[in-house]
């Protein structure tokens, strides 16, 4: 018996996020950064989500690496795979979800797969092929000035149209308000047309379901999280999934908390004003950080001294949209955003080495270079904080216990999120 869903995640927030939705219907979850070398010991794992860098790469990288991670998962026995990106379908046009969609649909000799971005519960909804956040397009969201890739047309068949040669199509709201079987028989209907791409309108969670009932024998689908909540149900009709008590259940966390930010999302920057309205933290500046060790260091300084008093500590480089702007201009997108995340990896290094034992990290980029610079290769999946987001936890060198982590993708999460998040954590003290 292998997994019965394998996932390709194109970065680290947004691998736990779809993990997170797998747990809390039912699915036991681990989460691997990077293709693993070697298959896992399975045993008590029904999905495993395989955490790329791959959102902003060239679009020929994130083939290959996502092309590496589907022969892994299916040496691992997935019955189906789920390629993941974000709901705000966050891209390029030229990629990297047109072209990672093609090579997955050629590699598994599949002719059709379904996009649903959609995340009801956090405001991601699809109407007519359009892309909503909240009661705002995409395009006037806020996404409108994302650093990496800024997002200025809501219409996603038009926008994945510029992304692959195939013909793009729609499911829309009517379709679904009919049913499982008769949106299985409009994406029939498309397949016959050598539609390859079905954009899928989502406005709430029965939809939700009707989409998992149309799509789960396919051997292809792609979407945000949301899709992933609803798929475990159709997994258990058929016979393929048990029933699991307890599937994030996690060790009782210990150690030091801290917080590290590197978004620039608009929640995100609300989190650090409730954050720092009641806790401190310590604001990081590209120019500074360019300028050599000193900025580093006065914020390990910071952060060592407020650790020492009982914390949370908050390190932040999240700043609105004219600051981010300037440092750009000054150093470039790319070096500014390396030099952060640089920053935030030796901070999670030394601190986490000198006790911190619970971790928030915010933003899929930071994310992934703490992780990276951490060595973390495998992540258990807990329990919900916020709607995509879980706490999970890593075995790490050296440590009897192992670090509670929570990924927190920019866009998500309460005001409240960076200190509640440690409130809800149960901990070795907690009756």
């Amino acid at each position: 018996m292998g997994i019965v869903l394998g996932a390709i995640a194109d970065d680290f927030t947004g691998a736990t996020d779809l993990a997170n939705n797998l747990v809390r219907s039912g699915m036991r979850c681990v989460q691997v950064i990077g293709v693993p070398e070697r298959p896992l010991a399975l045993d008590d794992v029904d999905a495993v989500v395989v955490a790329l860098k791959s959102r902003s790469c060239p679009a020929s990288q994130a083939v290959e690496d996502s092309l590496a991670a589907l022969d892994w998962l299916q040496g691992q026995g997935a019955c189906q795979c789920f390629f993941k990106y974000c709901s705000t379908f966050d891209s390029t046009d030229a990629g990297n979800i047109g072209p990672v969609s093609d090579a997955l649909l050629e590699r598994l000799r599949a002719s059709q797969t379904v996009m649903v971005p959609a995340f009801p519960v956090n405001g991601r909804t699809v109407y007519q092929g359009h892309l909503f956040v909240g009661d705002r397009l995409l395009n006037d969201s806020g996404m409108q000035h994302h650093p990496l890739n800024p997002m200025r047309d809501a219409d996603l068949v038009r926008v994945l149209t510029r992304q692959t040669p195939h013909p793009v199509g729609l499911a829309a709201r009517a379709v679904l308000a009919r049913g499982g079987a008769a949106t299985r028989r409009h994406l029939d209907a498309l397949a016959e047309q050598r539609v390859r791409h079905v954009i899928c309108d989502t406005l709430d969670e029965a939809d939700l379901e009707v989409l998992a009932e149309a799509v789960v024998d396919m051997p292809l689908v792609t979407g945000g999280s949301g899709l992933g909540q609803a798929l475990p149900e159709q997994y258990r009709r058929r016979g393929w999934l048990a029933e699991v008590a307890e599937p994030g259940r996690l060790a009782p966390a210990s150690g030091r908390a801290l917080v590290l930010s590197g978004s620039c999302s608009r929640a995100t920057l609300g989190q650090v004003r409730h954050f720092l309205a009641r806790h401190p933290g310590f604001a990081l500046d590209p120019l500074a950080l360019a300028a050599g060790d000193d900025h580093l260091a006065a914020a390990l300084a910071f952060a060592r001294e407020r650790l020492d008093a009982g914390g949370p500590v908050l390190v932040y480089a999240s700043a609105d949209p004219r600051r981010v702007e300037a440092a750009q201009a000054a150093l470039g997108v790319a070096r500014a955003g390396r030099l952060v995340e640089h920053a935030l990896g030796q901070l999670a290094v030394i601190l986490v080495e000198e006790g911190v034992g619970r971790l928030v990290v915010a933003g899929g980029e930071s994310s992934g270079a703490v992780v990276s610079a951490l060595g973390i290769r495998q992540l258990r999946i807990g329990e919900q904080i916020d709607p995509g987001v879980p706490w999970t936890q890593a075995p790490l060198p050296g440590r009897a216990a192992p670090l509670s982590l929570a990924l927190k993708s920019g866009n998500f999460g309460g005001e409240d999120f960076f200190t509640r998040a440690f409130a809800v954590l149960p901990t070795e003290e907690t009756p």
